[in-house]
C-alpha cells in the first residue's frame, strides 16, 4: 500500500496516443491490486474519461470533477479524504495549463503509439516533464504484434526518457470494454490484454514507491474513514 498519496498524470501532446484509455484501466488496476482508495480526475474538455465513468455500474475508482483552477484545493481535498492514488487525464495538447497539471504528478506518463508521427511529437511533453522536474516514463501502446516498428519505437523513446517495460498492443477488446465503463481485466482477467495491464500497473507502482516524499504528506498520518463512499461529483456527458 501506498505510503501517502501519489498522483499519476497521463500526457501527450498527440491525439488518438490512449492516455484516456490507459488511465482508465490503470485506475482500476490500482484499486484491484490493493493501492486504492483511487480517484480520476478528466481535465480534458472532450470528458471522454468522465463520460466513460458515468456509465460505470461500479463507483470504484472514485470520480473527482475538478478545472484546472481548483485542481490544487481537490487534490488536498483527496489527500484528506484518505485517497492513496490520483490519476489525471489530460487533453491532447502543450499549454501552460498542462504544465500546471505536470507539477502536482509523482511521475508522467506519455503513451505513445509506434509510428513517425507520434514519436516526433514526444518533444513538448518531455519539455514539460523536464522543465517541473517530473520523472516521464513512455508507455509504447497499441502495438501490433512482432512488427519491427515496435522494438525502433523503443529504442527511439529511450534516448529521451524511461520506457516502460511493457509494451501493450493493440486488441479490440480494450475498446469494446471501454463501451459500458469497464476495463479488460473486469470482462476477462485471464486476457493478454488485462496481462498487459496488470504488468504495466506493477512497474508503475514500484516507480511510485521509489517516488520521493508523495503528493503531500498527512501529517496526523490518519486517513478518512471510508474515502470510497465519497464520490466528489460526476462531469455531466455532453
Amino acid at each position: 500500500m501506498l505510503s501517502s498519496m501519489r498522483v499519476i498524470v497521463f500526457a501527450s501532446q498527440k491525439g488518438g496516443s490512449g492516455k484516456t484509455t490507459l488511465s482508465g484501466h490503470i485506475a482500476v488496476e490500482a484499486e484491484r491490486q490493493g493501492a486504492g482508495p483511487v480517484a480520476l480526475i478528466d481535465t480534458d474538455p472532450q470528458g471522454s474519461l468522465a463520460k466513460w465513468w458515468n456509465v460505470r455500474k461500479d463507483p470504484q475508482p472514485a470520480f473527482i470533477q475538478s478545472v484546472f483552477s481548483n485542481l490544487f484545493y481537490d487534490l488536498d481535498s483527496a489527500r484528506e479524504e484518505g485517497f492513496r492514488l490520483v490519476v489525471i487525464d489530460t487533453p491532447p495538447a502543450v499549454t501552460r495549463a498542462i504544465s500546471e497539471v505536470v507539477s502536482f504528478a509523482d511521475i508522467v506518463v506519455a503513451p505513445t503509439r509506434p509510428s513517425p508521427h507520434d514519436l516526433r511529437a514526444v518533444g513538448p511533453t518531455v519539455d514539460i516533464a523536464e522543465a517541473r522536474g517530473k520523472p516521464l516514463i513512455f508507455v509504447v501502446n497499441g502495438a501490433t504484434q512482432r512488427a519491427r516498428i515496435t522494438s525502433e519505437a523503443a529504442v527511439a523513446l529511450s534516448q529521451h526518457g524511461t520506457v516502460a517495460p511493457v509494451t501493450v498492443h493493440h486488441r479490440v477488446d480494450f475498446a469494446a470494454a471501454m463501451i459500458d465503463g469497464r476495463t479488460v481485466m473486469e470482462i476477462d482477467p485471464f486476457c493478454q490484454s488485462a496481462q498487459e495491464v496488470s504488468a504495466l500497473w506493477t512497474y508503475l507502482y514500484e516507480r511510485l514507491q521509489r517516488a520521493d516524499g508523495g503528493y503531500r504528506q498527512d501529517e496526523g498520518g490518519n486517513a478518512a474513514s471510508n474515502p470510497h463512499n465519497r464520490v466528489f461529483g460526476r462531469r455531466a456527458a455532453q
